[in-house]
């Protein structure tokens, strides 16, 4: 399965660029519908962006002035970095590259598993999961799924480490 969203699953998935152009990235998409959670249902756009458009965002909706790896928009508070479908939009979720190959790098696996690593863990929070305040529900989820899918630490579990 490539980066098209699928009208046949659940969770329909877009992969975009900062101007909303589709692109196509591996598997991600592909996987990231895979990996969800089964109470996972509609449409998503994942936008992968620069570092500068991620800190702006993070600035402007976060009131923190620095790149972050990924942000989460739910559908109430979307950035609309592509047309949502007429219904079942769960949001956006914006990973900046630069961020993403750095950590991967310093974990030793390619870019394309960080963007999975991050893909999930912003899908989480489209969800309504929290890992600030929830009790470590949102940690127990993502290492499930992780696991499930195959991927190495969770970002969760990376920053407790940290």
């Amino acid at each position: 399965m490539g980066d098209d969203p699928s009208s046949g699953s659940r969770l329909r998935i877009s992969i975009v660029d900062a101007r909303g152009r589709p692109l196509r990235r591996g598997r991600l998409a592909g996987w990231l519908a895979a990996a969800a959670p089964r109470r996972a249902h509609g449409a998503v756009t994942v936008a992968l962006v620069s570092d500068a458009l991620v800190r702006r965002l993070n600035r402007d909706y976060r009131g923190v002035d620095r790149p972050t790896d990924v942000l989460s928009f739910p559908a109430r508070q979307t950035v609309r970095l592509q047309a949502p479908p007429a219904k079942g939009y769960l949001g956006d979720i914006v990973i900046a590259r630069g961020v993403a190959d750095r950590q991967a790098r310093r974990a030793g696996h390619s870019p394309q598993t960080e963007h999975c690593i991050l893909a999930l863990h912003g899908l989480l929070h489209l969800l309504g999961y929290d890992h600030e305040i929830d009790d470590g529900r949102m940690a127990r989820v993502e290492r499930r799924l992780r696991r499930r899918s195959g991927l190495p630490a969770g970002l969760i579990e990376r920053e407790a480490r940290a």
